[in-house]
């Protein structure tokens, strides 16, 4: 059974995301802002995700400090995905070393595909919005 923490400081955005990931019999960590991830950091985890407008430490910094515990050795590595509000956010979620990032609103498909993919050991982008080119 996968353990996912998520962490997101709206109670719908937490079931939506729940609701999105049932298939995958998981084991639900839920918390509300960036310092509580922390506090879970060696708890077995198989995936954070993570949304980037949490209040109090949000997702962008989370997979930062997350990041930084890791280089210290301080915890084992976690792979991280970020749910961004809008495309320009993708820019951060890459910085930020992410694994995988979804642009709201939800896609439950795609969130599928992107905890399935990081639970493997890949990488996931969500291709939603993304500019034609001419």
């Amino acid at each position: 059974m996968n353990k996912v923490l998520i962490c997101a400081d709206s109670d719908s955005l937490r079931g939506e995301i729940m609701a999105g990931l049932s298939f995958l019999e998981c084991e639900f960590v839920e918390v509300a802002n960036g310092y509580e991830v922390m506090a879970h950091l060696n708890d077995g985890l198989d995936l954070v995700v993570l949304d980037m407008q949490t209040g109090k430490m949000g997702g962008m910094a989370s997979c930062l400090e997350i990041r930084l515990e890791e280089s210290g050795g301080r915890c084992d590595h976690l792979p991280v995905l970020l749910i961004v509000d809008r495309r320009p956010d993708v820019f951060l979620a890459k910085r930020a070393q992410a694994e995988g990032f979804l642009v709201k609103p939800i896609n439950p498909i795609k969130l599928q595909e992107a905890a399935q993919a990081l639970l493997a050991g890949d990488t996931y982008e969500d291709d939603s919005y993304l500019p034609e080119l001419v």
